[in-house]
């Protein structure tokens, strides 16, 4: 459960757009997805967020016009048991009473070559903004494009397993999340 909160933080940097180019909106189900990794006690733990929603407005020939939005529900993370995702909803880990979502707003996309980009922005969890940035690859698929990535999380950025576990040995500060968003073009 501590780690889908941290893959929750991470899959919100994740999102690319542009201004002038063509807006997608981000299929849901199999053809897409936002998961984490974590460690405890040195042991990878793998969880992922089922219930999302991400606007893209993406040119590879003109990146730094590109925009993204990401919000992110995360009374969906799974973690891959009941008492696990039931510890992740709890106020120590993503406080979903309180903060039932995350969001993440780009501010920038630059390319890196051969097809890469990276996308930074502001990531809000538990109330706490901090800036996030991905690495990601563009696919042109016809209509459709595939935005895939990753980036490194720190879970004490946005207070995510407190108390007791915010002791790094027993669950790393860096969460990994990664996405894989199939997106529809669309007005």
């Amino acid at each position: 459960m501590k780690r889908a909160i941290c893959s929750l933080l991470l899959l919100a940097g994740a999102a690319v757009t542009s201004a002038d180019a063509a807006g997608f909106t981000v299929r849901s189900g199999d053809q897409s997805s936002l998961s984490f990794v974590y460690r405890q006690m040195g042991v990878p733990v793998e969880g992922r967020f089922t219930k999302y929603s991400a606007r893209i407005t993406f040119d590879p020939a003109e990146p730094a016009a590109a925009k993204a939005s990401l919000d992110l529900d995360l009374t969906s993370a799974d973690a891959g048991s009941a008492e696990a995702n039931d510890e992740l909803a709890g106020k120590a880990w993503l406080d979903t009473k309180a903060f039932p979502k995350a969001t993440f707003v780009s501010e920038r996309v630059e390319a890196l070559g051969s097809g890469r980009f990276a996308v930074s922005g502001r990531m809000t969890i538990k109330g706490r903004s901090r800036e996030v940035s991905a690495a990601f690859a563009f696919t042109p698929k016809g209509d459709d494009a595939l935005f895939e990535g990753a980036f490194v999380l720190k879970r004490a950025d946005f207070a995510i397993g407190e108390g007791v576990w915010a002791d790094f040995g027993t669950v790393a500060n860096e969460v990994q999340v990664k996405f894989r968003f199939l997106a529809t073009a669309g007005k």
